[in-house]
C-alpha cells in the first residue's frame, strides 16, 4: 500500500481517475493472498485478468505507448508465474505484452510515425516482461519443489514420530505387564493355601451343623461358591502371570477366527447382535500358536460383542482381514485383522489404559481379557492399535507377521 501511495504521489498529472485506478490495482494485489477462493485455479486466473484489465486502463488513459505506467504489465505476469506454472506464465506474458501493443492501433498513422529507436525501446520492454515472468517461474517452481521436499519431509516426522510415540506406549505396557505379572504370580501363590483352608473349613462346617440349622448350611455354601470363585480369579491370574511357550504352526487365518467366532456366538450377550465376517483371499498359513492366538480374538470379538449388544440389539460386528505393509518402507509384510462394532466406544482417557491389567469398566469385569490379548500379540511379534469414537463405536486392529517375529 505505501509503494502504491508512493506511485500516486508522483503521478504526473495527478488525476482523480488516474489515482482510482491504481487504489484498485492495490487492493487487488494486496488482496491477492488473502482471498480463499484465489486458491483455486480459475479463481487465481480471474484475479489476474482483473489486474491485467486494470493496468492496460490505466497504461491507456495515461498516454499509451508513452505511458510511465507501462510496468505495471509486470503484475499480472508475474502473479502468472507464481502460480500457474509455465504455460500460465507463458500465456498470460503473451497477453501482457500483446495488451501493450494493441495501443499501436490507436495512433493516426497519418500523422504520426516511429522511429527504429523507438520500435527497438518497444522491443525491449516487452522482452523485459517475457524475461520477469520466465525468471519469476524459474524462482517460483524451485520454491514449490522445495516447498513439496518440507511437506514430504514433514509427513514423514509425523509419521515417525507418531511410531515412536506408539513404540513408546508398547514399551510402557510390556513393562507394566511385566511388573504386574510378576505381583499377580506372588500374590496369586500367597492367596491359594488360604482359600484351600478356608474352602475345607466351610465343607468341615456345612456337614457339621445340624440339620434342621439352614441358615448356617447356606452360609457354608456361600463360603464355598465364594471362595470357588476367588480361586477362579487366582488361575486367571496365574495364566496371566505364567510366561507363555508359543507353539507355533502354520494355521489358516480364517478359520481360527471362526472358530473364536463361533465361541463367542455361544455366548448370552451375543442373542442380540448379528457377527459378519469379510475375509481377503490369497492370505497364506500364518506361523502361530493357534490355540492362544484363537483365545486373543475370541476376548476381542467377545468385548466387542460386549460394547454392543446391552446398548444397540441387532447391532452387528465386522470381522475383516486383508494383507498389508508395515513400516517406512513397506519392508513387514502382514496379514491385517480389524474386529469393528458399533458400540460404546471408548473414552480418549481410557484408551491408553485399556490394555493394563485390572483396569475394567465392567461392573463384574476383572480387567485381564485385554491384558492377556496383548500379552499373546506381543509374543508373536504382533502389534494392534485401537480406534474409537465415544457413542459410534470402535476398530482393533491386529497386524499378524507372515514371518516369524520375535517378542515385541
Amino acid at each position: 500500500m505505501l509503494l502504491f501511495a508512493t506511485l500516486m504521489a508522483m503521478s504526473p498529472s495527478g488525476e482523480a481517475l488516474e489515482a482510482g485506478l491504481l487504489a484498485l490495482l492495490a487492493v487487488a494485489q494486496v488482496l491477492e493472498p488473502k482471498l480463499k477462493f484465489l486458491e483455486a485455479t480459475r479463481g487465481k486466473v480471474l484475479w489476474i485478468l482483473v489486474k491485467l484489465a486494470l493496468g492496460y486502463l490505466l497504461i491507456g488513459y495515461t498516454g499509451g505507448l508513452t505511458s510511465s505506467y507501462y510496468l505495471v504489465l509486470l503484475l499480472p505476469v508475474v502473479s502468472a508465474a507464481t502460480a500457474l506454472g509455465v504455460a500460465g506464465t507463458l500465456l498470460f506474458t503473451l497477453i501482457a505484452a500483446g495488451s501493450y501493443l494493441s495501443f499501436l492501433l490507436f495512433i493516426d498513422w497519418t500523422r504520426y510515425s516511429i522511429a527504429p529507436e523507438q520500435m527497438r525501446e518497444l522491443a525491449l520492454r516487452v522482452a523485459f516482461l517475457a524475461m520477469a515472468g520466465n525468471l519469476t517461474n524459474m524462482l517460483a517452481q524451485a520454491v514449490r519443489v522445495q516447498s513439496g521436499n518440507f511437506r514430504a519431509l514433514a509427513e514423514r516426522l509425523a509419521k515417525v514420530n507418531q511410531d515412536l510415540r506408539e513404540a513408546e506406549a508398547a514399551v510402557r505396557r510390556s513393562e507394566r505387564l511385566a511388573a504386574l505379572g510378576q505381583l499377580s504370580a506372588g500374590l496369586a501363590h500367597e492367596l491359594r493355601n488360604p482359600l484351600g483352608t478356608i474352602r475345607t473349613s466351610a465343607e468341615m462346617l456345612g456337614r457339621s451343623v445340624q440339620a434342621e440349622n439352614e441358615i448356617s448350611r447356606e452360609v457354608a455354601g456361600f463360603i464355598s461358591s465364594e471362595v470357588d470363585r476367588a480361586n477362579s480369579l487366582v488361575t486367571r491370574f496365574l495364566e496371566f502371570a505364567r510366561p507363555l511357550e508359543l507353539r507355533r504352526a502354520p494355521a489358516e487365518l480364517a478359520a481360527l477366527i471362526d472358530r473364536a467366532v463361533a465361541q463367542v456366538e455361544r455366548e448370552p450377550e451375543a442373542e442380540a447382535v448379528s457377527i459378519y465376517k469379510n475375509y481377503a483371499p490369497g492370505i497364506p498359513p500364518l506361523p502361530l500358536d493357534a490355540e492362544l492366538m484363537e483365545r486373543a480374538f475370541f476376548n476381542l470379538l467377545l468385548n466387542a460383542v460386549q460394547a454392543t449388544g446391552p446398548r444397540r440389539p441387532g447391532g452387528a460386528i465386522t470381522v475383516k482381514t486383508r494383507l498389508a505393509s508395515l513400516g517406512a518402507g513397506g519392508e513387514l509384510e502382514v496379514a491385517e485383522v480389524a474386529i469393528i462394532d458399533r458400540g460404546c466406544g471408548i473414552q480418549a482417557a481410557e484408551l491408553e489404559n485399556i490394555f493394563n491389567p485390572f483396569f475394567t469398566t465392567k461392573p463384574r469385569g476383572v480387567g485381564l481379557g485385554l491384558a492377556i490379548v496383548a500379552k499373546i500379540l506381543d509374543e508373536h511379534g504382533a502389534t494392534m492399535t485401537v480406534e474409537s469414537e465415544p457413542g459410534k463405536g470402535s476398530v482393533f486392529r491386529v497386524w499378524l507377521p507372515l514371518k516369524p517375529q520375535r517378542p515385541a
